[in-house]
C-alpha cells in the first residue's frame, strides 16, 4: 500500500537513481495512487483538491519555480499558492505525502486498494495489453507488450477498441497513441493465424475480417485529434492505419514497414486509399506492394510522418508540444476535425469493406499460407 515507513526516504539517497528499489518502489506506489484517484465517486473539496494538485506538481517537477498568476486568474493563482506552500520538500516525500492522501480518500469511501490499484487512471476498463492514462487533457493509449515488440494480438485488437471507445467520451482533449519499449508495433503477431478454430480456416478468416473492420472503423469514427508518437520501429497495421491519425511524430530512430506481399497478404486500414493520396500512387505502391521500408525521414517527406524529431529531446519535444495543444478549446478542435474528416467518411468505410474482404479471400488461400509458414521456417533457422 502506500502507507509504507517514512524510513524508507532516509534510504533513497543512499542508491544512485539508477539502481534506487525505494525510488522505484515509490514511483510504483504513485503511479498506483494516480489510478485510485480516478475511481473516486465523491468530490473531495476545492482545499483537498487543490493539495492533490500541488503534490502531484512537486512530485513531478520539484518546487515551484513558474512565475505567479496574476491576481485576477484565480483559479491558476490558487493552484500556485498551493504548491508554493509546499515549499523544497523533495520530490520523493511529495510522492509519499500523495500516496498518503489518495489512500486516506480512498478507504474513507470503503474502497479495495487491491481493486483500485488494477484500474487505469481515467478509465472505466481493466487493460491488459494497454496502459492507458489521462493527465493534462491528454488520454495515452501505450502498446504494453514490450516483450514482443508490442504485437497485436486479437485480445489486443479488442482493447484499443475499447480503449478508443472510452476515449471518445472522457474529459480529453486529445488522444495519443505510443508504445512501450524501443518498438511503437511490430504489427500483427503471427500467431493469430496459427490458432485454428473447430471451424476450420474459413471461420478463423470470417472472424478476423470481422475484427479487423471493426478495429480499423474504430480510428475512422474517432471524434478527437488523434496523434501517434511514434517511438521506434512500425510494422503492418501500425504502419497503415496512420492515414487515419490527425498528426503523426516520429524519433529518428523509427521506420515504417508494410510487408504484405511478402506474407501473401494485402494492405489494410484504409491504406490502399490514404496512402496514394498521402504520398502518390508510385510511391505508395513501393510500400504497400514491394514491401519498402521508409526511414522517419523519407516517411515525413513522403507526407506519412508530420514531424521527426532527435531521438535525444524526441519524449521531451513531443509532450510539451502536445500539452500546449491539450489547452486549446477542445470543442474547436472536434468540430474543426469533423469538417476535415467528414467529406471522406463514407469513402473511408466502403475501402475497409473492400480491404477486408480483400484479406479474407487472402487469409484462406494457399499461396498466405505458404508465405506465413515460410516466415515462421525462417525464423526458426536464425
Amino acid at each position: 500500500t502506500c502507507h509504507q515507513p517514512r524510513v524508507l526516504l532516509q534510504v533513497v539517497k543512499r542508491f544512485t537513481p539508477e539502481t534506487n528499489p525505494i525510488r522505484t518502489l515509490l514511483s510504483g506506489q504513485f503511479e498506483q495512487a494516480k489510478n485510485k484517484l480516478s475511481t473516486l465517486k465523491k468530490d473531495p473539496g476545492n482545499e483537498v483538491k487543490l493539495k492533490i494538485y500541488a503534490l502531484f506538481k512537486q512530485a513531478t517537477q520539484g518546487p515551484c519555480n513558474t512565475p505567479k498568476p496574476g491576481m485576477l486568474d484565480f483559479v491558476n493563482k490558487a493552484k500556485w499558492d498551493a504548491w508554493k506552500s509546499l515549499g523544497s520538500i523533495s520530490e520523493e516525500e511529495a510522492r509519499q505525502q500523495y500516496c498518503d492522501l489518495i489512500g486516506s480518500l480512498v478507504e474513507a469511501e470503503g474502497g479495495s486498494s487491491a481493486q483500485v490499484a488494477a484500474q487505469p487512471a481515467g478509465s472505466e476498463t481493466t487493460f491488459k495489453t494497454l496502459l492507458v492514462t489521462t493527465e493534462d487533457n491528454i488520454t495515452t493509449i501505450k502498446l504494453n507488450r514490450p516483450d514482443k515488440k508490442n504485437a497485436i494480438t486479437t485480445d489486443m485488437y479488442n482493447e484499443i477498441v475499447a480503449a478508443l471507445e472510452q476515449a471518445a467520451k472522457d474529459d480529453s482533449v486529445i488522444t495519443v497513441f505510443t508504445g512501450a519499449g524501443d518498438f511503437y508495433c511490430s504489427g500483427n503477431d503471427l500467431n493469430n493465424f496459427t490458432k485454428i478454430p473447430e471451424g476450420g480456416v474459413q471461420d478463423m478468416a470470417r472472424r478476423a475480417g470481422d475484427l479487423l473492420r471493426t478495429y480499423v472503423k474504430a480510428y475512422i469514427d474517432f471524434p478527437k485529434p488523434l496523434v501517434a508518437v511514434v517511438n521506434g520501429p512500425a510494422v503492418g497495421i501500425s504502419v497503415t492505419v496512420l492515414g487515419l491519425f490527425d498528426l503523426v511524430y516520429a524519433t529518428d530512430g523509427a521506420t515504417f514497414h508494410t510487408p504484405f506481399s511478402q506474407l501473401g497478404q494485402s494492405a489494410e486500414g484504409c491504406s490502399s486509399y490514404t496512402f496514394p493520396k498521402i504520398m502518390g500512387t508510385a510511391k505508395a505502391s513501393e510500400m504497400l506492394l514491394f514491401n519498402k521500408k521508409l526511414t522517419a525521414v523519407q516517411a515525413c517527406e513522403l507526407g506519412l510522418v508530420t514531424e521527426v524529431f532527435p531521438d535525444s529531446s524526441f519524449q521531451s519535444e513531443v509532450w510539451t508540444r502536445l500539452r500546449a495543444y491539450a489547452k486549446l478549446p477542445p470543442n474547436s478542435l472536434a468540430l474543426s476535425k469533423q469538417l476535415i474528416r467528414s467529406m471522406e467518411k463514407e469513402r473511408l468505410y466502403a475501402v475497409n469493406d473492400a480491404e477486408v474482404e480483400r484479406l479474407i479471400e487472402r487469409w484462406t488461400s494457399d499461396e498466405c499460407f505458404n508465405a506465413i509458414m515460410s516466415f515462421f521456417q525462417g525464423k526458426a533457422k536464425l
